[in-house]
């Protein structure tokens, strides 16, 4: 049975790259039919807040990566990691070292000068034959994990291939620190093995991490997981992801606009391909997902495509499902979706071909509920330059729409009607319609824009003109 999980450290919020890496996760588990886990690693307790635990909480809920089982919390598994450490002290697979930080410091000097890699040299290792010092009064030890000194510790990566580190290159991880807190490779490695997983999927920023914690939990007779590291995201500029490449909450997208559809379906395809296919289906991810066909590369963000992806699912959401993502917008901003008002509905049938986001909508949206704000410049050209006889088509197609039937096709009919009666062109009454009733020039088709505001505002506007 297929067991992954996801497992964020909550000093900060969940960013864009973590949830892809939730994503592949999730994806790969449901592919499987297995479990899917969320935990929270919460142990570097100066730097982890409840406000960055319940962004990630946030992020993972919009973007309907449901988890199987958790959120866990390391901090609330202290006694089990203090339980481990004690078996392995008693195993001999872990030993205490009194080494201060001043005599760290002097030894990794020491091998800087000699040109060697600085590393723990092993001076409180126990070996046989091997007589240690009596430990120094005042100097609360350190627990360090027994390395292996020979061999290569290798595994065969889902994303990479084949990957090994030489044993020697390993120093003696601290497992404990000084105050008796556990570190954060051992509590991933206490963690996956309790909690049963079979596979790993995270970034490549672990694979250093990755031979330490297979020693680990070798030392422990646990199983090994099957591990991928996937590549980071870049920016635009092939630079790391920065917040402005991007690199901002995953919450943000939601403020600006974009649907947790479209944001999956875009992190998917993020160092991930089905064949040719774009937009696909969160049951098309799931089917698809099996571990294959993860880019080795780093992925570059492309905000155009985001954009342009997220156009074609806002254009693919019925207009009463967008009038309900589109209604607290406006209310936030204090618009009034009053009753008597332009339906929103109608409202959001209308303007989503113009729109890529759901803050654009929004924003299209305000023309129907706000007084119109004509620009200085769009009343001088259109309006007060007009030719003489603007000022009476606009009285005739009022008078039109009074007893007109109040459909787009029967506007449109008054409209085409007044043009012939004062000799106009479309624009030179179309255009100066928009700016008094709405305060833009340019709308989707006038007659249809007309019939979803109520006739006495209409009547009102074009009367002001």
């Amino acid at each position: 049975m297929v067991r992954t999980r996801f497992a964020p450290s909550p000093t900060g919020f969940l960013h864009i790259g973590g949830a892809r890496t939730a994503l592949f996760a999730w994806a790969y588990a449901r592919h499987y039919g297995g479990t899917f886990i969320l935990r929270i690693e919460d142990t570097d307790r100066e730097r982890s807040t409840p406000a960055a635990t319940q962004a990630i909480l946030d992020g993972m809920r919009w973007l309907g990566l449901d988890a199987d089982e958790g959120p866990y919390y390391q901090t609330q598994r202290m006694d089990r990691y203090r339980e481990v450490i004690a078996q392995m002290l008693e195993e001999g697979t872990a030993y205490r070292c009194w080494c201060t930080r001043e005599e760290l410091e002097a030894m990794r000097a020491a091998q800087e000068a000699r040109g060697l890699k600085p590393r723990y040299d092993g001076r409180w290792r126990p070996e046989p034959g091997r007589t240690l010092p009596e430990p120094p009064t005042g100097v609360d030890p350190v627990v360090r994990f027994r390395n292996p000194l020979a061999g290569a510790t290798g595994w065969n990566d889902l994303v990479k291939g084949p990957i090994a580190f030489d044993n020697a290159e390993l120093d003696d991880l601290i497992i404990a620190r000084s105050d008796g807190t556990p570190t954060y490779n051992f509590c991933v490695v206490v963690d996956d093995r309790d909690m049963r997983i079979t596979h790993v999927l995270r970034g490549d920023d672990h694979v250093n991490n990755t031979p330490r914690q297979i020693n680990i939990l070798r030392a422990l007779g646990a199983p090994v997981p099957e591990y991928g590291h996937l590549p980071m995201i870049h920016g635009p500029d092939g630079q790391k992801l920065s917040k402005r490449h991007g690199a901002v909450s995953v919450m943000q997208y939601d403020d600006d606009g974009y649907l947790p559809e479209a944001v999956v379906n875009y992190l998917a395809r993020l160092g991930w391909s089905h064949g040719d296919e774009e937009v696909f289906t969160r049951e098309q991810l799931v089917q698809w997902f099996d571990g294959s066909h993860i880019s080795r590369s780093p992925s570059r963000f492309d905000f155009d495509k985001l954009r342009w992806l997220n156009a074609h699912y806002l254009k693919a959401t019925s207009d009463a499902d967008l009038a309900v993502l589109v209604r607290p917008r406006l209310e936030a901003e204090g618009v009034s979706i009053a009753a008597g008002n332009a339906d929103l509905a109608l409202v959001c049938g209308l303007l989503k071909e113009r729109a890529q986001t759901l803050k654009e909508l929004a924003a299209q949206a305000r023309m129907f509920y706000t007084e119109p704000a004509i620009d200085d410049d769009d009343r001088a050209r259109h309006l007060d330059s007009a030719p003489p006889a603007l000022a009476g088509a606009l009285g005739g197609f009022a008078a039109k729409l009074e007893s007109s039937d109040w459909t787009a096709a029967a506007i449109g009919a008054a409209l085409k009607a007044t043009l012939a009666d004062h000799g106009l062109k479309m624009p030179q009454l179309a255009v100066p319609v928009r700016l008094l009733v709405f305060g833009v020039t340019q709308t989707p088709s006038v007659d249809a824009m007309l019939a979803a505001m109520p006739r006495e505002t209409v009547l009102a506007r074009l009367r002001s003109g």
